[in-house]
């Protein structure tokens, strides 16, 4: 029986079957059954860096300069202790978003329960790579995050219709050098 393809929120059906695509819609899944939810897809941690530097965004994205930041190392044990502050976080999977789905990244409600934010940006329709995110730990106490742990949940949304021409900034293809 084919899915509804009208505009709205897809669900784990939907998911799967985009899985099993060419390119598929998020590749490198650790545990497809633990990552793939009702209504999202599990992405999870590859890596986290600390800011050393200030960024520039100006009006024409001319003078545009990503903060310089540097790795962490995990521990033997695959741990990270992050104090209270503000982290870059890369994910494991790769999405590919084609021209009729976007996605929203929302945190894993573990992070919230635990004095931690995950701040996201709107994820366009055409978007390949590997994307980043904004760990915030608001937790006195500070935070650890295991390497591979779940940390957010991707939500697509089709669009009512395909866009002409997809995203096509700098960040296609972030990433995906280190896979």
């Amino acid at each position: 029986m084919p899915h509804n393809l009208s505009a709205g929120v897809l669900s784990r059906e939907q998911l799967l079957e985009l899985l099993d695509g060419e390119p598929p819609l998020v590749a490198g899944l650790r545990d497809r059954d633990a990552q793939v939810q009702p209504n999202g897809i599990d992405l999870t941690l590859d890596s986290v860096a600390t800011f050393t530097g200030p960024g520039t965004l100006t009006v024409d994205n001319a003078g545009r300069r990503l903060a310089d930041s540097t790795d962490l190392t995990f521990g033997p044990d695959g741990q990270l202790y992050l104090s209270p502050g503000a982290y870059l976080v890369r994910f494991t999977e790769t999405v590919n978003l084609p021209a009729d789905l976007m996605a929203y990244l929302r945190p894993r409600s573990t992070l919230l329960r635990s004095g931690v934010a995950l701040h996201t940006a709107v994820w366009d329709a055409g978007y390949a790579g590997r994307g980043a995110s904004l760990l915030v730990v608001y937790n006195p106490h500070g935070f650890r995050v295991q390497h591979g742990a779940r940390i957010g949940q991707l939500v697509f949304h089709r669009l009512a219709a395909a866009t002409a021409e997809g995203y096509d900034g700098i960040y296609q293809g972030e990433a995906t050098d280190r896979r």
